[in-house]
C-alpha cells in the first residue's frame, strides 16, 4: 500500500511539468478605457487579464503577476489569484493606484501555479507587450483676461502698434470681456444663454506667445511642485489650441527643446506629447537660458515663465526680456502649505501676495498658483492683487 501511495504521488509529481502552465495563452484589456487609451495623471485604470491554459493536470489555482513599468525604469507588481473553470479559463480584474504623468509598458505577464501539496512551483510567462501614455493632467480656461486686455493695448502701451487686427467675418461666440464696444455684444447669444457674449472675428495676425518652463531640479521642493507647473504649461496650450493662439514651448533640461510659436494643431499635438516625458533634471539658471535663446526668440512677443523660483534672480529674468522688448508673464507656482491654521502658514501667505505686487507694481503680469483648480479663475480675472 505504501509502494502504491508513493508511486501514485510520484507520477503526479512528475506530470506537473506538463501542466500547461508554461504554454499558457492570455490577452489584456482595459474595462474602462477604449482601445486608444487616452488618460491625464492622477487617473487610475482598470486592467482585465484572460488566462487560458492548456493540458489536463489538476490545476487548484492560479497566481498572475502583472509588472507596470514607468519611462524611469520604476516598476510596479499587480499580483492576483484566480481559479479556472471548466474549460481551463479564467479572468483576473485589478485597479491601479493613481497613475504619475509619463510613458509606461507593460513587461511580461508571470502565471504561477503549484501542486496541492505545494511541493514544486510551475511558472509560465506570457508577451502581452502594450504600452500606455498618461498626460499632463489640465484644466479648462474659458478667458484669459489680461492677456486679450494687453493685447488691446491696456496693460502695455508697447504692444499697441503690434495688436492684431480682425477682419469684418464672425468666426464664432465668447464670453463678454470688459471694456467690449457694444458693437461686438452679440445680442441673439446673450437672450438665449443669459449671459454677455461677444462676437468674435476672424484674426488677420496673431501676436506670438512663447512659454518658458522651468526644469532647473534645484527650483522645486518636491515632485508634486513640478508636476503643477507642468499641470499649468499643459492648460495655457490647451487653452491656446482652443483659440488658435500661436504659442511656443522652451524647455531646457538634458536637452534641450525649442517649439517656434504656431497656430497648428498638429504643432499643439507634438508640444504636448513633448510635456508627457519632461523631468526636472536641468542646471542651467533661467537668466542663462533666457540669455542664450535670445536669438531665437521673437520680437515683441509675449513671454510667459512657469516657475517656482521669486525673488532678484526672477525680476532680472523679467527686466531682460523687458530690455528686449518683450511682454514678461510669471506665473508663479508653488505648493501650499498643508496647515492654513498655522501663523508661519499665514506669514507665507502674506508674502506670496507681496511678491505678486511687486511684480505687478514694475508693470508685469503675474500669478500666484498654488494649485491647478484655481488657473481658471486666476486668469479669468476673479482673484486680482492691488
Amino acid at each position: 500500500m505504501l509502494f502504491i501511495i508513493m508511486t501514485l504521488l510520484s507520477i503526479y509529481l512528475f506530470l506537473g511539468n506538463w501542466s500547461g502552465v508554461k504554454r499558457a495563452q492570455g490577452s489584456r484589456k482595459f474595462t474602462n478605457a477604449g482601445t486608444d487609451v487616452q488618460l491625464e495623471a492622477g487617473q487610475s485604470l482598470q486592467i482585465g487579464i484572460q488566462v487560458q491554459i492548456p493540458g489536463f493536470w489538476p490545476i487548484p489555482y492560479v497566481i498572475i503577476k502583472d509588472q507596470l513599468i514607468r519611462q524611469n525604469g520604476e516598476e510596479t507588481v499587480f499580483t492576483g489569484s484566480l481559479v479556472l473553470d471548466w474549460k481551463r479559463k479564467g479572468e483576473l480584474l485589478y485597479s491601479t493606484p493613481p497613475l504619475r504623468r509619463g510613458y509606461y509598458r507593460f513587461g511580461a505577464t508571470e502565471c504561477l501555479t503549484e501542486d496541492i501539496f505545494g511541493f514544486f512551483q510551475h511558472k509560465g510567462r506570457i508577451e502581452l507587450q502594450q504600452s500606455l501614455t498618461l498626460y499632463p493632467q489640465t484644466v479648462s480656461i474659458r478667458e484669459w483676461v489680461q492677456f486679450h486686455q494687453m493685447l488691446k493695448g491696456m496693460q502695455h502701451h508697447s504692444t499697441t502698434t503690434r495688436a492684431h487686427r480682425e477682419t469684418t467675418q464672425i468666426n464664432g461666440v465668447r464670453e463678454y470681456i470688459y471694456g467690449d464696444r457694444l458693437s461686438r455684444i452679440h445680442w441673439n447669444a446673450t437672450a438665449k444663454t443669459g449671459t454677455w457674449k461677444s462676437k468674435e472675428f476672424e484674426r488677420e495676425s496673431l501676436p506670438k506667445t512663447i512659454i518658458l518652463l522651468d526644469r532647473t531640479s534645484r527650483s522645486y521642493r518636491d515632485a508634486a511642485e513640478f508636476e503643477l507647473a507642468v499641470s499649468v504649461a499643459a492648460s495655457l496650450f490647451r487653452y491656446g489650441a482652443s483659440r488658435d493662439l500661436a504659442l511656443g514651448l522652451l524647455s531646457i533640461g538634458k536637452e534641450s527643446t525649442y517649439f517656434e510659436a504656431k497656430q497648428s494643431q498638429n504643432h499643439h499635438k507634438q508640444i504636448l506629447k513633448h510635456l508627457v516625458g519632461v523631468e526636472a533634471d536641468s542646471f542651467h539658471t533661467l537668466q542663462h537660458i533666457v540669455k542664450e535663446r535670445s536669438r531665437d526668440l521673437p520680437a515683441g512677443c509675449f513671454f510667459v515663465i512657469i516657475s517656482p523660483q521669486k525673488g532678484a534672480a526672477i525680476m532680472q529674468v523679467l527686466s531682460h526680456l523687458e530690455h528686449l522688448q518683450m511682454n514678461p508673464c510669471h506665473i508663479w507656482v508653488h505648493t501650499k502649505p498643508a496647515n492654513l491654521f498655522n501663523p508661519q502658514a499665514a506669514d507665507s501667505s502674506n508674502l506670496q501676495e507681496d511678491w505678486i505686487k511687486a511684480i505687478r507694481s514694475q508693470g508685469y503680469m503675474g500669478y500666484e498658483v498654488g494649485q491647478l483648480t484655481d488657473l481658471p479663475s486666476l486668469l479669468g480675472g476673479a482673484k486680482r492683487y492691488a
